[in-house]
């Protein structure tokens, strides 16, 4: 069966830790526990998890949702949120992850990816490098999330055009939050194969769209 990846970017610096990251780990935990509740989502997804502070790290590669052993996402006390980084990995593993289309094999459907930062890159040299080869790659569904008061639309809004923000990053909002997420890759996980683009479903109120 053909795969939809979906690619987790998880912001894992200093300004994350304590509640919010908490939160982060709770709302996976429950987004691979909605999504495994259904069949064929077991057969179809798998996913990956990249997290960025100062340094940039692939904790999960892209996996079947079925094998996924989800580890406790730590932040560091301080740092930098190097995003620019994680993107150039993001688009490192969309080469060597994802099965291309031949003409004997359809490879792998579009994949989904799901940014979230509580703030603004601190890499803007490698930034400004990596939006470039991410706009060059083609994607079902690009989210990118702006959560809390320091997190920064301008930035977010250069990556893609699908751009959502949090008022909070506490416990209630990140839980509102990753649950429209399961459901957004439930629906590219249904629409596969009629649709190139993934039909998010409304947010809720905790989950403002940014025009």
């Amino acid at each position: 069966m053909r795969r939809l990846p979906v690619y987790l970017l998880l912001d894992t610096s200093g300004s994350m830790k304590g509640e919010a990251i908490h939160a982060v780990n709770n709302g996976i935990q429950a987004l691979l526990s909605t999504l495994r509740q259904d069949p064929y989502a077991l057969e179809s997804l798998s996913i990956s998890i990249i997290t960025f502070d100062k340094d940039v790290n692939q904790i999960i590669p892209l996996t079947p949702l079925v094998e996924i052993q989800l580890p406790e996402i730590t932040t560091p006390d301080s740092g930098p949120t190097n995003m620019g980084s994680a993107l150039l990995l993001l688009c490192e593993k969309l080469e060597t992850e994802v099965i291309k289309g031949t003409a004997e094999n359809k490879g792998d459907w579009l994949p989904i990816v799901i940014l979230l930062t509580d703030g603004k890159p601190s890499d803007l040299a490698i930034f400004r490098e990596a939006v470039q080869k991410v706009r060059q790659k083609k994607f079902a569904c690009f989210v990118a999330c702006a959560a809390g008061s320091m997190a920064k639309d301008e930035y977010l809004k250069a990556i893609t055009d699908t751009v959502v923000n949090l008022d909070t990053v506490d416990s209630s909002t990140l839980k509102s939050f990753f649950r429209w997420v399961s459901d957004a890759i439930d629906n590219g996980n249904k629409s596969a194969g009629s649709t190139s683009e993934v039909v998010l479903p409304p947010p809720p109120q905790e989950v403002h769209m940014v025009i």
